[in-house]
């Protein structure tokens, strides 16, 4: 088995070495199932702007994704399909214009979509899309007045208070249901007859409660009524334009950006307005190839790959005066922050955070730049200019840690509880921005392995405590940005164990009990993205390589010395690795992004966290 796990890591280098770009990056795919495919047609169809070889590509890989029932799911284990995912994919494909309506593929969604309710029964972005073209009546969504953006700061509930995510998003949702904004060409479907919804809408207690607080707000407002209205759009177009990438995407990601576009038609911009053109550009610039074809992602993953690839790397014993780490390394230092972004208006360290994709430049998260920041480590210590940047970026993560002792994703104390009623589905997850297990553990993995603080140091201190409330009855912890109980679990323990927690320490000997005992008959473990949404672990059939290689780490950094469930896994992953396995277990998602709506497949990761975890083995146990 030692010949055969040094023999992977050098072989999974080499590769590694051989698909690096020149400046120095990876790139990898960050695919997700349907929405942006279908969205980008849609987009591309409602403007008039040609395209159409890649309107055709995009159909394509969207036949290849239906299951034989008509549908189209989330992930492959999903029961029955996914009705939201099959709606976007039935009005792009109807809005194509190079499939006909009575095509059975067709006929087959459509029924699908009846029989489970019609779009009233979809998520609220895919309502949005719907009510921009015309297809549902916009006053079954969100009942809150434009007004809301203009509610001071100082005020207990304001605009502020919602995640950079959601306030990314509401700008230019607000606007355009404000203006009850339609576009409608010759080639777009008439397909209202499926909308269902009913008269009128009901809301629940906790949501009554939300409006209440909103509406004391717009009363503190002192203006005459109309020139607030027009202020509060001025705000809200205003917010988007100071928010747009180089690339001309908005926080450089495609959802955000495919309703800022048509938010700037509700003000009057034309189709052709160099604004408009310059971000269909960036999102045609977020295509990548898969097996399935042309994929439009929402994000791309550069800056994430390369931190996590060029660590991996390293942790696979390349030197960091390697060629090949210098590049990457030069390229991260380029892509650290300088702007001041909405993190600012509640810190008071200097930007020095990154962010996940190649164009973003404002809007820095932890995971990526903790990832970086351990891609840096080692060059650091031998060059001062580095080192700066090294300096900027931990600062930034220390500064970002939430009142609680957890780490959020972007930025700190966004978390009233109230908000999470908002009048849109997913708010639970996407409306603030609390501490998570999986951010907390991996700020506390890079500030122990890295950085060298300890338990001791105050603010790791409480970062562990707050990890130790948060674990579950049965040993876990949950994962808000991978899938999702395993992802959350390694996360954890890998945390509390570079920051001196011993492994008799309570909570990690029933975490560790917890993984051993969901190990599969294989001896690899895998996950189902149902646990995001049932918030319990729910297995899968198969173990995937990501999966089992988290699991893995978090074992062999408790152990002295390898036990029969880690050799057993060790197996199961190198099966996986050496394609003696069935190969499509590496495309199942196992990142996650909005719980029960947007999974993600990274292309990277069946290369990243075996390389880590089979490195980690050699390192320990020879």
């Amino acid at each position: 088995m030692k010949k055969m796990i040094e023999s992977t890591i050098r072989n999974m280098a080499n590769d590694l070495q051989r698909m690096q770009s020149g400046d120095g990056s990876w790139s990898f795919c960050f695919e997700n199932s349907v929405m942006t495919d279908a969205y980008m047609i849609i987009l591309l169809r409602s403007l008039e702007a040609g395209e159409k070889e890649l309107v055709a590509q995009l159909v394509n890989r969207l036949w290849k994704l239906q299951s034989k029932d008509g549908t189209w799911k989330l992930f492959e284990d999903e029961r029955e399909g996914n009705l939201s995912s099959t709606i976007e994919a039935y009005f792009a494909l109807s809005f194509s214009g190079v499939v006909g309506e009575d095509d059975k593929r067709l006929l087959k969604a459509k029924q699908f979509i009846e029989k489970n309710g019609g779009f009233h029964k979809a998520h609220s972005i895919t309502k949005f899309m719907l009510a921009v073209h015309g297809q549902y009546d916009w006053k079954h969504l969100m009942p809150i007045p434009i007004e809301f953006l203009l509610i001071p700061r100082t005020f207990p509930l304001n605009f502020w208070d919602l995640s950079s995510y959601a306030r990314g998003h509401l700008a230019p949702l607000m606007l355009l249901k404000d203006q009850r904004f339609t576009i409608k060409t010759s080639g777009t479907p008439q397909i209202q007859y499926l909308s269902r919804a009913p008269n009128e809408v009901r809301y629940n207690e906790r949501e009554l409660r939300l409006f209440s607080k909103i509406n004391e707000g717009l009363q503190s407002l002192v203006s005459i009524p109309s020139h607030l209205h027009q202020q509060a759009r001025q705000f809200a177009l205003e917010y988007m334009l100071h928010r747009t990438e180089s690339d001309g995407t908005y926080l450089s990601y495609f959802s955000a950006t495919f309703y800022m576009i048509y938010a700037l038609l509700a003000m009057g911009y034309e189709k052709k307005d160099p604004i408009i053109l310059k971000a269909i550009k960036g999102l045609k610039k977020m295509a990548c190839e898969t097996k399935r074809g042309i994929h439009i992602q929402n994000s791309p993953s550069t800056v994430w790959d390369t931190a996590l690839i060029s660590h991996a790397l390293q942790e696979a014993g390349m030197d960091a005066g390697d060629r090949s780490i210098e590049k990457a390394v030069e390229y991260l230092v380029r892509k650290q922050h300088f702007r001041y972004g909405d993190w600012a208006m509640d810190s008071r360290v200097n930007p020095g955070g990154w962010g996940f994709s190649e164009s973003n430049s404002l809007h820095p998260d932890v995971d990526d730049t903790t990832a970086a920041l351990r891609a840096i480590t080692y060059s650091a210590a031998m060059n001062p200019l580095i080192r700066q940047s090294w300096d900027r970026g931990i600062e930034w993560v220390i500064d970002t840690q939430n009142r609680d002792g957890g780490w959020p994703a972007f930025e700190k104390n966004k978390t009233k509880g109230i908000l999470t009623s908002f009048p849109m589905d997913g708010a639970e997850a996407a409306a603030i921005d609390p501490s998570t297990p999986d951010l907390t553990g991996r700020a506390l993995e890079f500030l122990g392995r890295q950085a060298g603080l300890t338990k001791d140091h105050p603010q790791v201190k409480k970062g562990v405590e707050w990890l130790k409330l948060m674990q579950k009855d049965d040993g876990s912890w949950y994962g808000r940005w991978g899938v999702c109980y395993i992802y959350g679990t390694w996360a954890a323990i890998t945390g509390m164990k570079a920051v001196g927690i011993s492994s008799s320490n309570k909570h990690l000997e029933r975490a560790k009990f917890w993984l051993e005992s969901i190990q599969q008959k294989d001896g690899g473990w895998g996950e189902s993205c149902y646990s995001d949404q049932e918030k319990t672990y729910v297995p899968l059939s198969f173990s995937t390589p990501s999966q089992t290689a988290w699991a893995l780490e978090s074992l062999i950094c408790m152990e002295d010395k390898p036990t029969p469930a880690i050799d057993l896994g060790i197996m199961a992953l190198l099966e996986l690795l050496n394609g003696t396995a069935d190969a499509s277990r590496g495309n199942y998602p196992t990142g996650a992004g909005l719980p029960g709506n947007f999974y993600i497949h990274y292309h990277s990761y069946q290369w990243i966290w075996p390389l880590v975890t089979l490195s980690r083995y050699k390192e320990k146990f020879g």
